[in-house]
């Protein structure tokens, strides 16, 4: 709906504003080429500060081709339901920072997806939604890359994904150099998840994972499956997990963990994590 285009020192602040973007009479055509609210193409130098939309049609705000950029106090919220509404949708950028902000949404509250990196995401508020997503990525055998990524001191509560990189089978490139940190979970269903088979398929992932961290995460989850390292069979390598603690929202009913193809090591983690040391 706004689109900003190859401009550079951008400045926008918003404190007494609200965009609303009347996504709910989009939403009903889930094929329709809905519009994002607030796109940010090929922008250098660019600052986002105490912004509030709502109601997207499709993503809230879309950040492609970018360099250098800072986005806080950003108040994102639509309802769980709507389709498809990422708060922050990531893409070809780099040095890219959302602070302190609100995210409600019917699909990822931030999504880092190919090409991108030196992305960090702090003080973060995220739900209702998917959570905070690396990917997906090599859609249609596509290669993406996506590294230097930090989550930092972030809460999440009632989502459907905590911290969660997914891919497609058949595709190519990496998703390395990945932390989330510092995490508060508040009942949701899938706290941490490696996703590599997010098309459903039983192909090895070819998109490669390597060098992630999950570290200090505390919370419920409403899964009885806390921690889900799905990989393909050309396996996960250096996945960390150390000072997690997750049990389930519901009373005498415990949390676990499954591993498959993830090889790194596990260091005070609960639920038990039984990750191949290879």
């Amino acid at each position: 709906m706004i689109l900003f285009t190859n401009t550079n020192g951008l400045r926008i602040f918003g404190k007494a504003g609200l965009v609303d973007g009347y996504g709910s009479s989009w939403w009903p055509c889930k094929n329709c080429p809905r519009p994002a609210v607030l796109g940010f193409n090929a922008c250098n130098g660019l600052s986002v500060n105490y912004l509030s939309i709502r109601n997207s049609p499709r993503a809230h705000i879309t950040i492609n081709g970018c360099e250098g950029a800072t986005f806080s106090h950003i108040n994102i919220r639509s309802p769980a339901d709507s389709p498809n509404t990422d708060g922050i949708n990531i893409s070809s950028s780099k040095n890219i920072l959302i602070k302190d902000s609100n995210i409600a949404s019917g699909d990822d509250c931030i999504a880092i997806i190919g090409e991108s990196s030196y992305i960090n995401a702090t003080g973060i508020a995220c739900g209702p939604g998917h959570g905070i997503s690396i990917g997906s990525l090599g859609r249609n055998n596509g290669r993406d890359i996506v590294e230097h990524v930090r989550v930092y001191n972030c809460s999440f509560t009632k989502t459907t994904n905590g911290a969660r990189i997914k891919t497609f089978s058949g595709g190519s490139g990496y998703a390395k150099r990945i932390t989330f940190e510092k995490i508060t979970l508040n009942q949701f269903y899938n706290p941490i998840i490696i996703d590599q088979h997010y098309n459903h398929m039983n192909a090895g992932g070819g998109v490669q994972v390597s060098e992630v961290t999950f570290r200090g995460f505390r919370g419920t989850s409403t899964n009885d499956r806390a921690i889900n390292l799905g990989c393909g069979s050309p396996g996960c390598f250096n996945i960390v997990l150390d000072k997690i603690k997750i049990v389930s929202s519901q009373p005498r009913k415990p949390a676990s963990c499954s591993c498959r193809n993830a090889h790194g090591r596990a260091t005070s983690t609960v639920p038990n994590c039984n990750i191949s040391l290879r």
